[in-house]
């Protein structure tokens, strides 16, 4: 039997991020489910307090639109992040290993400059002279790493 899984990824801002991953990993905003106009009122049917229900008017999650990816919940923290992931995700990018290594980094290349235009920060090049892997550390809008490869 498979089992369902979620990720769940602790931050300030989870619109921020919905915004940010959805668009970095082509899933979306996850919409409210079936028979409720909106989040807050499936929140308030579960009988979640108002004063609980802060603005909740947008998705704090992300699914993927074909079904096939894990469903992603930015669950709202008060607390900064304050330490390296022990979990991150590897974005891969370079297409297939038998593509020549400068295909490879110009696709990485590309990907990165799209994530750091959707507000993503470069940390560093994973690569040295004589790998034939080619990878960038890079870090989304709060700070959470992960790896373009």
């Amino acid at each position: 039997m498979s089992v369902r899984f979620q990720i769940v990824i602790d931050c300030r801002e989870p619109r921020r991020l919905v915004q940010f991953w959805s668009s970095a990993i082509h899933y979306r905003p996850e919409p409210p489910p079936s028979g409720f106009p909106g989040w807050r009122e499936y929140w308030r049917s579960l009988g979640v307090a108002e004063e609980d229900l802060r603005d909740v008017t947008t998705p704090e999650s992300i699914d993927d639109p074909k079904g096939e990816g894990p469903r992603i919940w930015f669950h709202q923290l008060p607390d900064a992040k304050i330490c390296k992931n022990r979990l991150h995700f590897d974005l891969r990018a370079s297409g297939s290993h038998d593509l020549p290594l400068a295909t490879r980094k110009d696709q990485v290349e590309a990907e990165v400059r799209r994530l750091v235009g959707l507000g993503a920060t470069r940390l560093e090049t994973l690569w040295e002279e004589g790998d034939n892997h080619y990878a960038v550390a890079m870090a989304d809008p709060e700070g959470n790493e992960f790896d373009v490869n």
